[in-house]
């Protein structure tokens, strides 16, 4: 391996080695719990973590944007998730993903309404709750007040209106289940 291959190749390990130091020393004692082994590398934005819950075994990638209100619901991660690039999780009402979750790049999970639309402070939207061993592909969004069943599966860019069966695929704008579930 050359010198140039090494230092290419090194910013993205040194990260998460940066990450793992940061998570154990600093975001475990400041959410509202953060499990063993878990490491959030890069943040682009943490807010009111003491009400934020982090399993052990989770590894959230660079871009992660975890926020929950003040007087809204936490956000709880169950063990071993994956999320990856730039997340974004608001919570205004609970939001609970399971143990084993799978999260692609870019997606969004919000039980939140901004303030501007309603002139005020951000309202809740209804609480989310994510099984376990779901998937969410690529940029998916769940909306407030979702159910996603254990084992379910959301394809890429999917907007998740309604609740989603166990062992179903959900896909499309609305998502709609095109496999497994009640059509």
């Amino acid at each position: 391996m050359t010198l140039a291959r090494r230092l290419t190749e090194a910013p993205p390990s040194l990260r998460w080695h940066v990450g793992a130091l940061r998570s154990r020393a600093l975001y475990s004692r400041s959410f509202g719990s953060f499990g063993r082994g878990s490491v959030i590398v890069s943040p682009r934005i943490l807010r009111g973590v003491e009400r934020i819950h982090v399993g052990s075994g989770c590894a959230i990638y660079p871009g992660a944007w975890l926020q929950s209100e003040p007087g809204g619901g936490p956000i709880e991660i169950g063990d071993d998730a994956y999320i990856g690039h730039d997340f974004h999780a608001h919570a205004g009402d609970p939001i609970r993903i399971g143990r084993h979750v799978g999260i692609a790049d870019g997606v969004f999970i919000g039980s939140v309404i901004a303030g501007f639309i309603t002139g005020g402070a951000p309202e809740g939207a209804g609480p989310i709750t994510i099984g376990t061993n779901v998937f969410l592909g690529q940029r998916a969004i769940v909306m407030g007040g979702v159910t996603i069943g254990d084992g379910a599966k959301v394809a890429a860019g999917a907007v998740v209106t309604k609740d989603v069966p166990a062992g179903a695929v959900a896909a499309g704008v609305p998502a709609r289940i095109i496999s497994g579930g009640v059509r």
